[in-house]
């Protein structure tokens, strides 16, 4: 995956976005994140998982439903970053972006095991 830095993307309070398969870190980050094989590996996996559900759903779907999802789930706790924290695509992220393995053997739309309000 074709990693860019700079420091506009994301926004602050975030390391890494996904958009379009190409990942974004933010440059400010302080440096032992940056250099630290361990942690880009994980950023990558964390953010490969999203490039399959982006293409499950076609990508502008993919990101409509989080944009909605995101919504939803900030107007029911008024926390952003719970909010964040439980959207679907997420929490499938989050769970298995340690296991290399994982995008081995994932099955398709394993995000809707996640799926629940």
């Amino acid at each position: 995956m074709k990693i860019i830095r700079n420091r506009w993307i994301p926004f602050k309070g975030f390391s890494a976005v996904n958009i379009l398969g190409v990942i974004f870190v933010r440059k400010d980050l302080p440096t032992e994140y940056l250099s630290n094989p361990d942690w880009l590996e994980t950023i990558v996996r964390h953010e490969r998982i999203h490039t399959r559900q982006m293409v499950e759903l076609l990508v502008i779907p993919f990101y409509l439903l989080y944009i909605i999802e995101w919504l939803v789930r900030l107007a029911i706790y008024c926390d952003a970053d719970r909010a964040y924290r439980t959207i679907t695509f997420e929490q499938e992220a989050y769970a298995h972006q340690d296991d290399p393995e994982y995008r081995h053997r994932r099955k398709p739309y394993a995000f809707l095991h996640y799926w629940r309000f």
